[in-house]
């Protein structure tokens, strides 16, 4: 199998990702007009308007190149379609995608306090595999994960987390490949963490599930990558309280 590095992202998916935030944090300047307009046509006054839907809770997922979709429609991506299974099974969530291509952990140590702009329901953390394929010491790697969730946990300490886990080829030895496997682990039962064993169980290796550079999956990869993270996030969402 070929692996290859992952690449940075394009200046127009980082301006994406920029829009997003934005919008995440902000409300639509039109809301009040609408909410105006409505009233009139009905003849309710906007005190007298029924309660408001609860607000959806944020999951959102922080990552590299497999979780910002490389290579795919962003659509495609799993981050995406784990918001279609939400949206399907009635839970009232709204996915943010904070991936991006190329990022080590630490450059995801040094954006989270800008990501972290408020509070999110769940953290899906999925950073590293940068790391292993570089054969960055894993000491480093270590303390920057540590630190990303201490971040996430003082910015919003009632926020889940949810560690992706992942396996490189053994390249680097075999004893640099264990230990790189096992620090996913150890880091979730520290943390108290839910942990994905190994995000791209059944992709990755797969020739015909990834694209031709051995390591990004291809839309039918991404769909299996987002059964594998369904299958752990589901009970998590179903067992926190809906507000």
């Amino acid at each position: 199998m070929k692996f290859s590095m992952i690449t940075r992202m394009p200046y127009s998916v980082i301006s994406g990702l920029m829009l997003v935030l934005t919008v995440w944090g902000c409300g639509s300047s039109d809301t009040k007009t609408s909410e105006q307009e409505a009233s009139a046509a009905t003849g309710r006054s906007a005190g007298s308007t029924p309660e408001a839907p609860a607000k959806k809770q944020v999951i959102l997922f922080y990552g590299n190149s497999l979780t910002a979709g490389y290579g795919v429609e962003p659509q495609q991506a799993f981050p995406a379609l784990v918001g279609q299974k939400i949206d399907s099974a009635g839970l009232n969530y709204t996915v943010v995608n904070a991936g991006l291509s190329g990022e080590t952990t630490a450059g995801g140590k040094s954006r989270i306090g800008w990501v972290m702009r408020q509070p999110v329901a769940v953290f899906v953390l999925e950073l590293g595999g940068n790391d292993g394929l570089r054969g960055l010491p894993l000491a480093s790697t270590r303390q920057n994960l540590q630190a990303i969730m201490d971040t996430v946990r003082r910015k919003s300490p009632g926020t889940t987390l949810v560690l992706a886990g992942m396996q490189i080829p053994p390249n680097m030895g075999t004893s640099y490949t264990r230990e790189f496997r096992d620090l996913f682990r150890e880091l979730a039962e520290k943390n108290k963490a839910i942990l994905i064993p190994f995000l791209l169980e059944g992709v990755g290796g797969v020739p015909k599930l990834n694209q031709p550079d051995g390591i990004h999956p291809t839309p039918a990869g991404h769909r299996i990558v987002a059964n594998t993270v369904w299958n752990v996030l589901r009970p998590v969402l179903e067992k926190r309280p809906s507000s």
